[in-house]
């Protein structure tokens, strides 16, 4: 008769500690090396307004109203997680991710330096909401909701958003749509 072999206590014990191992080594290096913008939205934290730009977030929204300050933070969170730095392998620049094109036509001097440059933040903030305003009143005739075809038009440029009638079918912009909605909600202005 064969004889049942039981497995050696040895080698169970090294494969869970293994599998601990792994287990670790991958949550502290998800922890150390993802910037915290995309462990916020993996983990579902809060996702921080730095405090540098709560108050020109706030100003900025005052040149579209109908867009509220959460929804434009949660934009510009999705555009470039709030780095004046960003670069797009597209070529979308700074804050809110303006195309060379888009700032020709769009870029204004938020700051009143004389200058509309996208590398300033409160330049390219001004210049998003102001953008996000013109795109708000192009697509008034279009049915369903306004604001979800004023973020389309910002990520897929209005003519797309006007050609498809709508938001169009494209992966990209649809969850740029849903993650400024629901980064909206989970948002924190942080303070001085």
């Amino acid at each position: 008769m064969p004889r049942n072999r039981s497995p050696h206590p040895l080698r169970s014990m090294a494969v869970v500690a293994a599998v601990v191992g792994v287990a670790g080594l991958a949550l502290f290096s998800f922890n150390k090396l993802m910037p915290n913008s995309i462990k916020e939205n993996v983990l579902g934290a809060p996702i921080t307004i730095p405090a540098q730009y709560a108050d020109l977030i706030k100003e900025a929204t005052t040149r579209c109203p109908a867009i509220s300050e959460e929804l434009f933070a949660a934009q510009l969170h999705a555009e470039s997680s709030f780095n004046p730095m960003a670069e797009s392998p597209a070529g979308a620049q700074g804050i809110a991710q303006f195309m060379p094109y888009t700032w020709k036509h769009y870029g204004i001097d938020g700051d009143d330096d004389g200058l509309a440059d996208v590398w300033n933040p409160v330049d390219a903030i001004h210049s998003a909401a102001r953008m996000n305003c013109i795109n708000r009143k192009l697509v008034k005739g279009l049915d369903g909701p306004r604001i979800k075809h004023t973020f389309a038009a910002y990520n897929a440029g209005v003519g797309t958003v006007l050609e498809y009638g709508g938001i169009p079918p494209f992966p990209e912009t649809q969850e740029y749509i849903k993650r400024i909605f629901t980064n909206s909600k989970k948002l924190t202005w942080a303070t001085r």
